[in-house]
């Protein structure tokens, strides 16, 4: 007797095949995640082939000039003899204004992230309250992002009251020769406010300097709004009533909710923070490394070494600040 008689005899219900269907959706999966693959590969294509073609010729002079001297013939071309790291040697030994630039401008990075970095994030928790004119407000605060990018920029760069407003080192005499226009506070009125405080010389220089600057941090803030004001709105407003149910008061909404939402874009502001600040044409750095370039005597090839000295530096601040903010970084599954 076959064995599919002998189920039947018995009254023995015949096994199930098993369906075909999971393994159908996940190649269906698969493939969808494939021609997305593509779709953003096509869509880098053109940057790739620019990068190759235009950019990379460029750097690969830049590494090769940085370890040469460049001497230019007399009939045209020119020479080019490896010194080793003669020029990185030079940079940092002998040409003492590079070194002190270089650190000036890692000191004051290290005081403008946080003080961006909060002032946009408070700004965006304000902007993200229903009120009324919120779009209106949002744009407002946007603007110095416009007006600070391109044309509109170089047409500001003449502006008088805009120099005095964004350098300390200028002075309106108004009687007493010491007024200086970015001073918004002095020293004595923050001491005099965290006396009882008993809080430290140095806190309190920070805290005046910040006032005094706050224009450059209104005007460096707008991108890291937007981002933050991004974060806030992906926020499900479930969690927040479920938090108002338990008696939860809106210091530890948030505190427990949004800081822990928003910390990943804490992250890449901070890290946006400091490639905008250590590339802006305005960097003291920067405009030195110009300034070197220009001149004559070797300035291209002392000029790539402190570019690239000061490319791996930025690269060191960026690695630093991501592993220093990526230990509290909450990121919320979604299975």
């Amino acid at each position: 007797m076959s064995k599919t008689k002998a189920i039947k005899a018995n009254n023995i219900p015949a096994p199930k095949k098993p369906k075909a269907a999971p393994e159908t959706r996940k190649k269906s999966r698969a493939s969808l995640d494939a021609r997305k693959a593509r779709s953003g590969w096509l869509f880098l294509l053109p940057f790739i082939i620019g990068l190759l073609i235009i950019y990379f010729p460029i750097i690969a002079d830049s590494i090769n000039f940085s370890f040469a001297e460049v001497t230019t013939q007399t009939g045209g071309g020119y020479k080019v003899e490896h010194v080793g790291f003669e020029n990185y040697k030079y940079a940092v030994v002998e040409d003492m204004q590079y070194t002190t630039e270089l650190v000036s401008g890692i000191k004051a990075l290290l005081f403008d992230i946080p003080a961006i970095v909060i002032f946009s994030l408070f700004m965006a928790v304000l902007l993200n309250q229903k009120m009324l004119g919120r779009a209106a407000f949002r744009a407002i605060f946007f603007i110095p992002v416009i007006l600070c990018t391109g044309m509109i920029d170089e047409i500001d760069s003449s502006n008088k009251l805009t120099e005095y407003m964004s350098d300390s080192s200028q002075s309106i005499d108004m009687g007493s020769g010491n007024d200086t226009v970015n001073a918004v506070v002095s020293m004595t009125d923050i001491q005099w406010m965290f006396d009882s405080m008993k809080v430290g010389t140095e806190l309190t220089q920070y805290v005046v300097n910040i006032m005094n600057n706050i224009y450059d941090i209104i005007n460096r803030s707008g991108v890291q709004m937007l981002i933050f004001l991004a974060g806030l709105q992906s926020i499900s407003p479930s969690i927040y009533e479920s938090c108002s149910i338990d008696g939860a008061s809106g210091w530890e909404a948030f505190w427990k909710i949004t800081i822990p939402m928003v910390s990943p874009m804490i992250l890449v502001n901070a890290i946006y923070t400091v490639i905008d600040a250590l590339t802006s044409a305005t960097n003291p750095v920067m405009s030195y490394i110009s300034g070197v370039y220009s001149g004559s005597g070797g300035g291209r090839e002392l000029s790539s070494a402190m570019a690239w000295m000061y490319f791996l530096i930025v690269l060191g601040i960026i690695g630093l600040v991501a592993a220093i903010l990526s230990a509290f970084i909450f990121y919320q599954r979604r299975d």
